[in-house]
């Protein structure tokens, strides 16, 4: 397979495991991967979906010595902001984004449509893997990692601030992902073999948070995580 090593790349990037692996995994591959587009919040405060402060998601991007490219954004106008940044990133010289999804055809079609909007290359270093090994590859590699995020239709409050490792995959109930790739939970790692240094961080409490009908009225765990100076 060729690999346009010869242009920097993209990494959409949740601050998750599995968009780490799926970074750790394009470099190896050969990729040139330069910089991180991060999706937040309309007040420019915390990324979607995860929730990760800007300062700590700063701070991940500087240990995976990655320049941070970030957007603010609602649900509702999240698709063209997305492809906005992908013009702007292609007009400095990349040509490739990564995706860190694993088997879930419509997010494909989606990452597909926005870099085809933008002239970009899409890569999903990790299609089609299986769910659990790449579970084991995770931890196998020593990525090291926080749950920040639990859906409240699968999992407990408890399994929220808890560390992504084989006790946590363990404990989670019968159906639910060890990846959590439909959503069941989302992690921030801190360190792994991609970072030059782990990232200081601690728990300052959770909150829980209900989505509106449009989205289904779930109610979802979050960890509210806090900057620690190095």
């Amino acid at each position: 397979m060729f690999h346009d090593v010869s242009h920097p790349a993209v990494c959409s990037f949740s601050g998750g495991k599995d968009s780490c692996l799926a970074l750790w995994l394009a470099i190896r591959q050969g990729y040139d991967v330069r910089t991180l587009l991060v999706m937040f919040d309309e007040q420019g405060e915390r990324s979607r979906s995860h929730a990760i402060p800007m300062a700590l998601m700063r701070r991940q991007a500087e240990a995976l010595g990655c320049a941070l490219v970030t957007r603010n954004t609602s649900w509702k106008t999240y698709e063209a902001q997305f492809i906005d940044a992908l013009k702007e990133l292609h007009a400095s010289g990349h040509r490739t984004a990564i995706f860190g999804d694993i088997d879930l055809q419509e997010h494909r079609d989606w990452e597909e449509h926005v870099c085809s909007a933008a002239q970009m290359k899409c890569v999903l270093p990790l299609w089609q893997n299986d769910r659990l090994q790449l579970a084991d590859e995770v931890l196998g590699l020593g990525f090291r990692a926080t749950v920040v995020c639990t859906d409240s239709r699968y999992l407990g409050d408890e399994f929220c601030g808890r560390d992504y490792n084989a006790r946590f995959i363990a404990d989670l109930p019968e159906g639910v992902d060890a990846c959590g790739e439909n959503g069941e939970f989302h992690t921030f790692v801190y360190d792994g073999p991609c970072f030059d240094h782990p990232v200081a961080h601690r728990i300052e409490g959770f909150e829980s948070y209900v989505a509106p009908p449009q989205y289904g009225s779930v109610r979802y765990r979050f960890a509210k995580l806090a900057n620690v100076a190095a």
